[in-house]
């Protein structure tokens, strides 16, 4: 076998998995028609922090658990999937706290020149943590795009602990 050892474990652990999967036949929409918007960081297991079983739900994960950076996914969950409840999860020491637009646009300037990205690119950090919850469920609610009367909340993931806790 070829490849990094990232690719090599990939290999070897889908082998494994494939060899013991026994859930082949769900059906292609979530079963209890929701969907989770969280964050791309590894400190998180959606399926063990939030109770998802296989086939229980659409999990959209991106930098800082953002509802504007999810809306494509959200948009087909909900009107070619059927899901009728939106889950929005930020997390405790968020990475999207701890820069501004211009920080992170410096750094990537820095990376691989100027210009690749125009000074207006929003990489949409936040620096406080519940009113990013509260706003990101606020533009969902407000979205005219969006599945009408649906139930949206918003939650923070403890890092620390592990605990989930309602927002909004």
């Amino acid at each position: 076998m070829s490849g990094t050892a990232i690719q090599q474990n990939i290999s070897a652990s889908s082998e494994k998995y494939s060899s013991e999967f026994t859930k082949g036949n769900l059906a292609l929409p979530p079963a209890k028609k929701y969907l989770v918007v969280t964050c791309m960081d590894a400190r998180i297991d959606p399926a063990a922090a939030f109770g998802i079983d296989l086939g229980d739900a659409h999990v959209i994960r991106n930098a800082g658990g953002n509802a504007k950076d999810a809306l494509r996914s959200i948009l087909i969950s909900q009107h070619l999937l059927g899901t009728r409840e939106i889950i929005l999860v930020k997390h405790t020491d968020c990475g999207m706290l701890t820069f501004t637009n211009a920080d992170a646009l410096q750094v990537v300037a820095g990376n691989v020149g100027a210009g690749v990205l125009t000074s207006t690119f929003d990489f949409q950090p936040f620096p406080d943590l519940q009113q990013g919850v509260k706003d990101d469920v606020a533009w969902l609610k407000s979205h005219s795009a969006l599945v009408r009367d649906i139930e949206i909340s918003g939650w923070v993931y403890d890092v620390r602990t592990g605990k989930t806790t309602q927002v909004v």
